[in-house]
Order: C-alpha cells, then structure tokens, then sequence
C-alpha cells in the first residue's frame, strides 16, 4: 500500500525556516566577534589587505585589513566621501587600487577586470541602475546570464548548439521577473521603467549570473516607500538563500533593519565594526558624522 505524501509535505513545510529564523543563524556566524575594525571573521568569504586609492593628493581609501562574513548581510555606512563606493569600485574590478591586495573564496583578485571578477560570482549594482534602455526587461536579463554559447562567433551560426540553453536561460529569466514582480512589464522597453522598477531590474538581472556574493551600492536610493520595502525582502531573501550581501546605504532604518554586521567607514578608513545594535552608540561612528566637536550637554564652545 502506497503512502500517503501529504504528512511528508506538511512536515517539510512546517519546519521550513522563517525570515527571522534566517537573521538568527545569520547572527550565530558571527558570535563571539569582537566589535572593533578590521576583526578576523569566523568564515570570511572577501578578505581585504592593505588596500589604498588615491586621487592627487587625496587619500579616498585606505583599508589596513577587511574580512566580509559569507552568508550574512553587511551594510557598509559612512558619511559622503567615505571612500565606500570607492571601495566597491576597487573590489569589483570597476577602479584599480595604488596598492594592496583582495581574495574572494580563497582566490586573489588583486587587479581582476569586472567580468573576470564576475566570473568567480562576486557581482555588484550601482547607485544609478544601468539598464540597455531599447532592449525589452526581458533581453536585459537575458544579456546577463553568462556562458551562452550563441555569444560566440560560430556557434552562433549553427542554432542547434545553443538554442536549447536560449531556452533554458530565457526560462531563468521569466522566473526571477515574476519573483520580483516584473513579469507584467517583461516585454516593455527597459527605458520606460520607473526608478524603482530599474532597481528591481538591476536585482533580478544579478542573479541571472548566479553569484555567490552580491555588492549593492545603494540600493535604496530614490525609491518610493512601497518599493524599498519590497527590495528589503528580496535582500533578505538573498541572505536566506544562501547568498553573502554587502550594502552601501546612507538609511539608517534600513541598515538598523536587515543588517547582521556593519561596517563604518570615514575618510577611506575603517573606524568601526560591529552589530547594528552597537553601532548608533560608538563613539568613533558619532564622531565620524556628527565631527569631534559635536555638540553634547557640557561642552564648551568657542565664542567669536
């Protein structure tokens, strides 16, 4: 007699872990670690040695040592002119550094081009989203998945070779459009898009390349309140699939909110480290916003 799979179904579902259960192993990674900069990981998966770029005179970073946890979310904060952005150009093979070195998953990086630092799975969205504005949302994810055999000259002229895999990655493709709510649009110019909208497109077309770690770059930026809350779920859901997230963002709810690790920059230097909770009362963070001379109750001031 066969049995019933409905009880097997139930039970796989009723011990499917939850998003807070998720934040809660995510924080458990990074137990025991101490809040302070440049901090050993237990599991880093981008490390960081000696990093510096310098425009003129200008020193805009200078990270002595960073190690970023695999499978949590890292918020990186600053005041403008920080060096963060910066520092994601260098990593992901956007800026060259003067001096220093990087790995990603045990393999150097150190001077990687972009696509080759893709290719190890580490990929990254700007601060303005950079769509191919007359291809449809559709072609746009399509173009980003990598290894189509079609992209090479003679395969390209014999069909059969890569047609299946077109199939295959235009599959993809609709899937992660209905997942972020783009299917309706999946064949609209990506240039009529809303800002939101080619936010959520630049999400959805990075994971069309798989990667094992996700670097976004401010991805809240001039997003309207019903967006931002719909890209803070699918950033937690990267995390709870497994997925390692690195974030610039100048909101402090949303860094308060998802982060399971930040990382405080100022004058392209690390000054602080730790849970989000630690944070807001650190008073190298204090100082890096709000200046040494902030006011607080007691403090004498200059009189002119």
């Amino acid at each position: 007699m066969n049995a019933d799979p409905a009880p097997a179904v139930r039970a796989t579902a009723s011990t499917a872990p939850t998003t807070s259960d998720s934040a809660a192993a995510a924080a458990g990674r990074l137990a025991g670690t101490a809040p302070e900069p440049g901090v050993r990981k237990p599991d880093p998966l981008l490390v960081l040695d000696g990093v510096t770029r310098t425009f003129g005179g200008l020193v805009a970073v200078r990270v002595d040592h960073l190690e970023v946890q695999r499978g949590v979310i890292t918020a990186l904060i600053g005041p403008n002119g920080a060096g963060k952005t910066t520092l994601f150009n260098i990593v992901s093979g956007f800026d060259r550094a003067g001096r220093g070195r990087w790995s990603f998953d045990g393999h150097p990086l150190t001077g990687c081009r972009a696509h080759r630092v893709a290719r190890h799975g580490l990929v990254r969205t700007f601060q303005l989203p950079r769509t191919l504005s007359r291809l449809t949302v559709r072609e746009n994810m399509m173009l980003a998945a990598a290894g189509q055999r079609g992209e090479r000259f003679l395969p390209a002229l014999l069909r059969p070779l890569w047609h299946g895999q077109e199939r295959e990655v235009g599959r993809r493709a609709d899937e992660l459009l209905e997942r972020f709510r783009l299917g309706g649009v999946r064949d609209d110019h990506a240039g009529t898009l809303s800002g939101g909208q080619r936010k959520l497109l630049e999400l959805a077309r990075v994971l069309m390349v798989r990667p094992v770690m996700v670097l976004l770059d401010e991805p809240m930026a001039g997003v309207n309140p019903v967006l931002t809350q719909s890209l803070l779920g699918h950033i937690t859901e990267l995390r709870d699939e497994g997925l390692t997230v690195c974030f610039v963002e100048h909101d402090m709810d949303v860094v308060m909110g998802i982060s399971d690790w930040v990382v405080v920059m100022a004058d392209g230097r690390l000054v602080a480290e730790g849970p989000p909770h630690t944070i807001g009362q650190n008073p190298a963070v204090v100082d890096a916003y709000l200046g040494q001379r902030h006011d607080e109750p007691g403090t004498p001031r200059n009189e002119e």
